[in-house]
């Protein structure tokens, strides 16, 4: 899987918390010649309102994104940087 195609399939792996807002800007560019970045992890913001983080904690959000994303944790990402929300705290 190249960069490129990271975005697209973190989409499909997150879609399991059905998100009604879910932005990701990759900012792999910022990082070039960053060990990670040789290794072809990428750098991403991820910006997730979701009904299922209400009543979680920062932590727990997290756990659940990282959840989600799987496998693409180990190599494909290697930076995320998160802001989870719950609808009403936008």
């Amino acid at each position: 899987m190249t960069m490129n195609e990271c975005p697209e399939k973190m989409r499909e792996k997150l879609a399991v918390l059905n998100p009604t807002l879910l932005d990701i800007v990759d900012e792999s560019w910022k990082h070039a010649g960053h060990a990670g970045a040789r290794e072809g992890g990428g750098h991403y913001v991820l910006h997730i309102v979701s009904a299922q983080f209400a009543g979680n904690n920062t932590m727990a959000r997290h756990r659940m994104i990282y959840s989600a994303l799987g496998e693409l944790m180990k190599r494909e990402i290697h930076a995320l940087t998160i802001q989870a929300r719950a609808p009403d705290e936008i």
